[in-house]
């Protein structure tokens, strides 16, 4: 019985992770599709967001059945809780990779990112990416030396989308709707770095029981 539980234990983490590498996957095409103006792949974005929402109802329903049929203590407990957590952070990260993808499908056939801007949206785009794939690897291997990069490179985000909201409010020759476009992809961006950090923070719970500080805004991010 508790070999059966120590494996679902096991498994609950590899399906997090398994979350995380789908999540990192439809950010990083939705980033391609707002670049190039791919409307099929943005479209195939959309569409698997499904997946996403359907990976934490499963993940959400085998923790409550854990926490009821197991009565889990301590480590594992925390495990259970942050792993609730985990999965809607990842869902909402899907979420806002979807944003992105309905972006780039609204603007069809022309491009949402004007020249000038590109760089500093593919800039966040990366980082996003980044971040979502070391938040997993966190998850795996609960490295908390990686966990403390992700956190860094969030301050890096948080830069990139002042410097982008600044650049887009003094840009004259942009339309309203443009304008309103870009502020929202650098929020979106800026999102999910936050969730980033906020997945590898509750591992940080797991791993030394530290009470989270619940006044900062990345513990439970807002929505958009």
């Amino acid at each position: 019985m508790r070999e059966a539980y120590q494996s679902d234990l096991k498994h609950l983490v590899e399906d997090l992770v398994h979350m995380a590498s789908l999540v990192e996957n439809a950010i990083r095409d939705s980033a391609v599709a707002l670049s190039s103006g791919d409307l099929a792949l943005a479209e195939r974005v959309i569409a698997a967001d499904i997946t996403i929402d359907e990976r934490q109802v499963d993940l959400d329903e085998k923790i409550v059945e854990l926490l009821a049929r197991q009565s889990p203590v301590a480590t594992d407990l925390r495990l259970l809780v942050a792993a609730l957590r985990m999965s809607s952070s990842l869902e909402r990260m899907g979420d806002l990779a979807e944003h992105v993808a309905l972006a780039a499908r609204r603007r069809f056939p022309d491009l949402v990112v004007p020249e000038h801007h590109r760089e500093a949206l593919a800039k966040m785009a990366e980082l996003a990416v980044q971040g979502t794939h070391d938040a997993g690897e966190v998850i795996r291997t609960r490295d908390l030396a990686l966990a403390a990069l992700v956190e860094r490179r969030d301050d890096e985000m948080d830069a990139l989308q002042t410097e982008l909201y600044r650049a887009v409010t003094r840009d004259r020759e942009l339309p309203t709707e443009q304008v309103m476009d870009l502020i929202l992809l650098g929020r979106y961006y800026e999102r999910m770095g936050d969730h980033a950090v906020s997945l590898v923070r509750r591992v940080g719970f797991l791993v030394t029981g530290d009470s989270i500080d619940a006044r900062s805004p990345i513990t439970d991010v807002p929505e958009v």
